[in-house]
């Protein structure tokens, strides 16, 4: 989204300016003699909202379906009480080792 705006794109990750970014992007959309652009939200956003999961276009890319981002997904019941402590913790260390490996893959990417 910067790119077309004609800023520098972020390195790893969303821009702090993501929000700003699509509404002034959206703002510039326009029918031409050429054609018209209806919506681009879908390609231009790589992470699609859904009931408090995040599907992820790079995991569906991978072949993984759902592709449900478990790092960027958030749950209300996720919670010790309701699905006890032995899956809580499990899904917690789970969460850790994939956070850390994301860590490294961006240290990787910029080396």
């Amino acid at each position: 989204v910067s790119a077309l705006l004609g800023r520098i794109p972020s390195a790893v990750g969303y821009q702090p300016t993501l929000a700003t970014d699509m509404g002034t992007m959206q703002e510039r959309i326009t029918t031409t003699r050429k054609g018209s652009i209806t919506s681009v939200q879908v390609s231009a956003s790589w992470v699609l909202q859904c009931q408090g999961g995040l599907l992820s276009r790079a995991i569906a890319e991978l072949g993984i379906y759902p592709a449900v981002d478990p790092l960027d997904s958030t749950s209300r019941i996720m919670d010790p009480n309701i699905v006890g402590a032995e899956h809580y913790d499990v899904a917690r260390g789970v969460q850790k080792i994939l956070q850390d490996y994301k860590s490294l893959q961006d240290i990787i990417a910029i080396l």
